[in-house]
């Protein structure tokens, strides 16, 4: 299933044995192709590493680092 509006590339992709049996069987239980897990999958993971370092640059342009008991202290969250 493609998203309307939405242009796709091909890519291809080495992965284990072990793996590639593990999509087979989710795709043959849901009616989905490998192809829209391995795409899903990938974007999860892009968006959670570019969090990642999006974090660690402010962090290093950060002046000031609060403890986590000074970061509850100043949201509130102590009790």
């Amino acid at each position: 299933m493609q998203e309307i509006g939405v242009t796709t590339g091909t890519s291809v992709v080495r992965i284990s044995r072990a793996l590639d049996e593990r999509l087979d069987a989710l795709a043959a239980k849901t009616g989905r192709r490998k192809s829209y897990y391995a795409s899903k999958a990938i974007e999860r993971y892009l968006e959670d590493l570019e969090d990642y370092h999006d974090a660690k640059e402010a962090l290093k342009k950060s002046k000031r680092t609060y403890t986590l008991a000074e970061a509850a202290r100043k949201l509130g969250l102590d009790d």
